[in-house]
């Protein structure tokens, strides 16, 4: 079971009825959300959860249309909400006048705060895994990448000197690093509790950048008031190649924005992909849950799309709203959601397209159905 977002919170006691922006985005986007709304709708009736669904409308095509990729009251709507469910978000041949393309989900990171960036990587039940090692079906950590500064901070903020030069520029800061350290280790508490795996890597490139080193040294900090986590270091070229020859060893990993960036799509693709891969952008205050894929212009509007990293993504999104609000029913439904898409794959009665299968969005939606 994923325990990506099981950061001890201060939590308030609340009934189970929440409200969840729905942002469902471009392309493939719109195919998985409407999905999960269905699946969502499934689960609300038996378990004693409510969620009003607020559908905002942000992305490259809204940008197109409006000449706003996400307007002021969409974003005002999205941050008063108790969670965010996203699709996905941009188009190739859709960008600003720089050249960048449109991403407004970058945009709420930043903007709430969501410095945890915690991507799930687990074995599924009865689909393909990258490598042919018997080890492979044993694939169960979690990558946690800061998700606000580091390079990624530098976005919108670049100099191009003439037309000879290009920089950005890493930013490390100890206020945002503690707080990922902080989250990072709780969490890896929180598997130990249950029984699993808490050792925590903290990956960087000490040995060559000042920034990172500062970067080892909060982690080493932070750490020290853990000492019943294992912690250890690994540079990121390292893990990269440790990822591929034995992934069934790592347990939590934390990480610079960029590095995690690269890192989880490696991850997920150890697992049989991006279809396969959920995630959560997690602050103090607000979260983002979202599917680590992209809109996929080559297939939209052909009904091909993989929904399960979505699910698992609305899944995340329950267990953490039961978290942060001590509402045992919305965690209990974060379970059998996932529970449900575990027996659903594990059936061999539907293998999405990506996983080499013929059962496209409705297929697999209706088979996860059957089984809450």
């Amino acid at each position: 079971m994923a325990d990506a977002c099981l950061e001890r919170q201060p939590t308030h006691v609340k009934n189970s009825a929440f409200r969840v922006a729905l942002m469902p985005g471009d392309g493939i986007g719109v195919e998985v959300i409407d999905a999960c709304v269905a699946v969502l709708a499934t689960l609300q009736a038996t378990s004693g959860v409510t969620l009003s669904l607020d559908r905002l409308d942000a992305g490259a095509m809204h940008y197109k249309a409006t000449g706003t990729a996400m307007s002021d009251e969409t974003f005002r709507r999205a941050a008063e909400a108790d969670a965010i469910l996203l699709g996905a978000m941009g188009w190739p041949e859709i960008r600003y006048p720089d050249g960048t393309e449109i991403a407004p989900q970058l945009d709420l990171r930043f903007r709430l705060g969501l410095y945890a960036g915690v991507r799930p990587i687990r074995a599924l039940p009865g689909m393909p895994l990258a490598l042919a090692h018997p080890r492979a079906k044993d694939i169960d950590f979690v990558l946690i990448r800061e998700s606000t500064e580091g390079l990624f901070a530098s976005r919108g903020k670049g100099e191009l000197i003439g037309d000879r030069e290009a920089r950005d520029t890493q930013v490390i800061t100890r206020d945002v690093s503690e707080r990922l350290f902080d989250f990072t280790l709780t969490l890896a508490g929180d598997r130990k509790t249950r029984g699993r795996p808490g050792h925590v890597t903290c990956v960087d490139k000490a040995n060559v950048f000042r920034s990172f080193a500062f970067f080892r040294k909060i982690f080493d900090e932070r750490a020290a008031r853990h000492p019943a986590i294992g912690t250890s270091h690994q540079y990121v070229d390292a893990c990269a190649l440790d990822m591929v020859r034995r992934p069934w060893d790592f347990a939590v990993l934390v990480t610079e924005n960029r590095f995690g960036d690269i890192l989880s799509d490696l991850a997920a693709g150890l697992i049989g992909g991006m279809g396969f891969a959920p995630s959560a952008d997690i602050g103090d205050k607000n979260a983002v849950f979202q599917p680590s894929h992209g809109t996929a212009p080559d297939i939209a509007g052909q009904g091909k799309a993989n929904p399960v990293a979505t699910f698992l993504s609305a899944a995340l999104m329950l267990r953490w709203l039961g978290d942060r609000h001590a509402a045992p029913a919305a965690t209990a439904a974060g379970v059998r959601l996932e529970q449900a898409v575990d027996a659903a794959l594990a059936s061999g009665s539907v293998r999405p397209f990506d996983a080499g299968g013929r059962d496209g969005t409705a297929a697999l939606t209706r088979a996860v159905i059957d089984r809450l």
